[in-house]
């Protein structure tokens, strides 16, 4: 996909969010504006060994980061979550890389009526021990190693799908709190729950591709959630919410009038790209995400307006925002990942619009 492409697919973002979203319409839309007659054709396979850069990783936390919309008042605080007795949350070695598992009972822990509007996870590292240091140093020093969070989602097969939410260099001698941004993990795990706690899978790497920063990174320990594991500060995951009853949206439907309501709203709309078939292996990241839609009539002109040239008023997008997505790139016989924001994918108003 190159730049010719991006833009391409950035007009096409823009005509989908004033009509309303159906999967079949973006295909349809999609393979036209790009001139193909069918789906390029892109396989699991494709995702073999594949390895996201960090360059690019980076630039898509950074666009998410962005992404997110700042609200007319400060959250209140809902609760500050310590994991669940009981579960110990594995740790697991291999050679690149230190995986941490951790799960939160979240069931009746968001007050009724509202959204949460951050997240944060909280983990404690511990101070450095030199005997976990590699005895040979390499020429290049390194200082930090890799931390990312990823929400795991788990199917009823018994696979897991991960969707990275956060990912920054920690100091390897460093110690202390260290603070993750896993709001789009809660969203998720609101739109997917199914009676089940939340799960997050914290990866540690080395800074850079090589064996001496991969034995650097094992260096870094965070407490784990065992309560075997007598070290200060168990991993915390703190939510902010608003209430909505105060601070809702103007112009949003009432879930429970959607279907009769006649003014105009913006309902929920959630695209899932893991259950469209031929995005499943293009799109990296996000999974899904909320798109919107606009929904609802309109109070109409009077017929003298209408004799000099006023059109019906239809409900239609007002202010839309962008979406950060990472995709696969097929260019000739190598498959690589590329991350770019795409505008006009979220609604986030609607409004009565003369029509033409």
């Amino acid at each position: 996909m190159d730049a010719k492409f991006t833009r391409m697919l950035c007009v096409l973002c823009l005509v989908i969010t004033v009509r309303a979203f159906t999967q079949e319409g973006f295909k349809e839309a999609l393979l036209k504006q790009l001139g193909l007659s069918e789906v390029p054709k892109l396989h699991k396979r494709d995702l073999v060994d594949l390895v996201i850069p960090d360059h690019i990783k980076n630039k898509y936390i950074s666009m998410l980061k962005r992404q997110r919309v700042k609200r007319r008042a400060l959250p209140s605080l809902a609760g500050i979550l310590r994991g669940i007795p009981g579960n110990t949350g594995e740790v697991l070695y291999s050679d690149t890389t230190t995986r941490q598992n951790l799960i939160f009972d979240m069931e009746g822990r968001i007050p009724k009526n509202s959204e949460v509007t951050m997240a944060e996870l909280k983990l404690f590292k511990k101070p450095l021990e030199r005997a976990n240091l590699p005895a040979r140093q390499s020429h290049r020093p390194v200082s930090n190693a890799r931390v990312s969070v990823y929400w795991v989602q788990r199917q009823h097969d018994g696979t897991n799908r991960t969707s990275l939410i956060d990912s920054r260099l920690v100091p390897i001698r460093e110690s202390g709190w260290k603070n993750f941004d896993v709001t789009q993990a809660v969203h998720y795990w609101l739109r997917n729950k199914r009676q089940e706690p939340m799960f997050l899978e914290v990866w540690i790497e080395g800074e850079r591709v090589g064996s001496h920063a991969s034995e650097m990174a094992k260096a870094v320990r965070f407490t784990s959630q065992d309560p075997k594991d007598k070290a200060l500060g168990k991993p915390e995951l703190v939510l902010y919410t608003l209430n909505l009853e105060d601070y809702g949206g103007p112009g949003d439907c009432k879930e429970e009038g959607v279907m009769g309501k006649s003014t105009c709203c913006r309902q929920k709309h959630y695209i899932n790209f893991r259950e469209l078939t031929w995005t499943q292996h293009w799109i990296i990241e996000p999974s899904g995400y909320q798109a919107y839609r606009c929904l609802g009539g309109c109070l109409q002109p009077p017929n003298p307006l209408r004799r000099f040239g006023y059109g019906d008023r239809v409900c239609a997008v007002a202010e839309s925002s962008p979406l950060p997505m990472m995709y696969l790139v097929k260019r000739g016989n190598r498959t690589e990942i590329e991350a770019a924001e795409f505008p006009n994918m979220i609604i986030e108003k609607c409004s009565c619009v003369t029509d033409g």
